[in-house]
C-alpha cells in the first residue's frame, strides 16, 4: 500500500487550498494512518478515532477499503461502501451513496472502481462490476452492470451513455 503522506496529500489537494472542511482532513488523516500504521496500538487509536468521525456522520466504511489517491467526499453523510470495493484514484463520492455487494446469482461480490469517477447523491453500485475510468454516475442512479470507461450514467435501470471527458469540470485537482 501506499505511504500515508503521499495518499493523505493526494486526498487534500483534491479540496483545493480554500476548500479543506474540518471533516475532510479528520476524516482523511485517520482513514489513511489506521490504513497504513504498522504499530497494532496506534493503529486502534487512529481505528477509534476514525470510527467516531464515521459514526459521527453516518458514513459506513471500513479504513481497510481498497482507495486511491485523491478521495472526495463532497457531502458527507449516509455513505456506505462495503468494505471489499475498490476505488481507483480521484473518486468524488456524495451523500446517500452505496457501493454494496451482491450476494447472489451470476453478479456475486463487490464493485471494482476505475480512476476519475464522479458518484452522484443517493446513487447505488452493487455487484461483481467493473466501473471503468472517467465516468460519470448521475445521481439517483442504480449500477448493477459493468460501466466501460467514458461513459456517463443515468437512471434505474442503468442507461450507459458513452461520453468522452465524461468528469471534465466535474473532479477538478487531480491527485
Amino acid at each position: 500500500m501506499n505511504n500515508f503522506k503521499e495518499m493523505y496529500d493526494g486526498d487534500m489537494h483534491r479540496y483545493g487550498p480554500n476548500g479543506i472542511q474540518r471533516f475532510c482532513r479528520k476524516f482523511s488523516y485517520y482513514l489513511r494512518k489506521t490504513s497504513s500504521c504498522k504499530n497494532k496500538v496506534l493503529q486502534k487509536y487512529y481505528h477509534l478515532r476514525f470510527r467516531l468521525i464515521c459514526n459521527k456522520h453516518g458514513i459506513e466504511i471500513s479504513p481497510y477499503t481498497r482507495i486511491g489517491k485523491g478521495l472526495y467526499i463532497g457531502h458527507p453523510y449516509n455513505i456506505t461502501i462495503n468494505k471489499n470495493a475498490i476505488l481507483g484514484k480521484n473518486v468524488n463520492i456524495h451523500k446517500g451513496v452505496t457501493i454494496g455487494q451482491e450476494n447472489r446469482g451470476t453478479r456475486k461480490g463487490t464493485p471494482t472502481i476505475g480512476n476519475e469517477v464522479w458518484i452522484g447523491i443517493n446513487s447505488t453500485i452493487v455487484g461483481n462490476i467493473t466501473i471503468g475510468d472517467d465516468v460519470l454516475i448521475a445521481p439517483n442512479s442504480y449500477v448493477n452492470c459493468n460501466v466501460p470507461s467514458h461513459s456517463i450514467v443515468i437512471g434505474n435501470p442503468c442507461k450507459i451513455i458513452p461520453k468522452d471527458n465524461a468528469t471534465e469540470h466535474y473532479i477538478n485537482n487531480l491527485a
